[in-house]
């Protein structure tokens, strides 16, 4: 279960120009004890405090335009990050609770926030994106809308800033479950998403399943006509030496008898299918270094994090 990483695409478009980078800034810790002592002596205290005063009046920071379109660039590290969020139809908790953001005892997750704040999130920035997939979670969620709030995302929609993906009611599993089941609920999902949006899935995303068969590459991925499909789980092995090879792009044929027609392109993830190792999840309660790009901070550290970015991405292409 994943909330939404929306912020994620914006912080990291544009990487070869680490000016083009939008943080949040906060003068929260240029005045901790940590980073300033103050003489003892009462005069030189008020001193240094009208001194801090007039610093602060005429060196406040100014709003700064960042250029977030995103593009390729010759002969630059070019990544490629996909904003989305995993939710899952029951795991830890009931779907009802996951949804409604109850019973966060067991797990803290509330999938109608997520949904809830991409919605803004897109509209104040026409460059974002986002994927979303459980459609058990966002039909329920439509439900509950405006017609003004309708209105907007089908907007998104047709511009391709918010698209859905998969399909299906739940990113189903594919070691344990009947293949039957697996047509029916993606079916289901399918089925809804034509008639209420007028639009057909043309991605396969399943990054969480315990395992990948054979009918999920061909039935339910080239059949249904996607366009790639996208998975993270295999066997360890397999993957080191995929990843030693580079090979964790590959076309997949899911049926030796029908041939050619059962063929989908598949992306396996080189880790999990969370944000990049060093300190870069950005989420409520999370731990990760704060990037402070105002240059009046103490702790500005825009190059550093830019730099702990780039080592991830490389250790991640290998």
């Amino acid at each position: 279960m994943r909330s939404a990483k929306q912020r994620t695409a914006r912080l990291y478009q544009g990487l070869h120009e680490p000016t083009s980078f939008c943080w949040q800034s906060s003068l929260s810790r240029c005045c901790s004890p940590e980073s300033m002592a103050i003489d003892r002596d009462p005069f030189c205290s008020l001193v240094f405090l009208a001194f801090l005063a007039v610093s602060f009046s005429v060196g406040d920071s100014e709003y700064i335009a960042y250029n977030t379109t995103p593009s390729i660039v010759p002969d630059k590290l070019n990544v490629h990050i996909v904003a989305h969020t995993h939710d899952d139809v029951g795991w830890l908790k009931t779907v009802d609770q996951y949804y409604v953001g109850s019973n966060n005892s067991i797990q803290g997750a509330c999938v109608q926030n997520v949904l809830d704040s991409i919605i803004p999130a897109l509209l104040a920035d026409e460059n974002r994106r986002f994927i979303y997939v459980e459609q058990a979670f966002f039909q329920r969620w439509w439900r509950q809308q405006s017609d003004a709030i309708k209105k907007t995302v089908k907007e998104l929609l047709s511009s391709g800033q918010l698209e859905l993906i998969n399909g299906g009611m739940c990113m189903h599993d594919e070691a344990t479950v009947h293949y039957i089941d697996m047509i029916d609920q993606t079916t289901l999902g399918h089925r809804y998403i034509k008639q209420e949006f007028g639009i057909i899935p043309r991605i396969g995303w399943q990054i969480d399943p315990f395992g990948h068969s054979a009918v999920q590459a061909y039935l339910l991925s080239a059949e249904v006509g996607f366009d790639a499909l996208y998975f993270f789980r295999m066997d360890y092995q397999d993957k080191e030496k995929r990843k030693e090879l580079k090979r964790l792009e590959v076309v997949w044929r899911g049926s030796k008898s029908l041939g050619s027609t059962t063929e989908i392109f598949a992306g396996i993830f080189p880790k999990n299918y969370e944000p990049p190792p060093g300190g870069f999840y950005f989420e409520v309660n999370d731990d990760s270094p704060v990037v402070q790009d105002d240059p009046l901070l103490f702790d500005y550290n825009v190059q550093e994090r830019v730099n702990d970015f780039v080592a991830a991405a490389i250790s991640q292409v290998g």
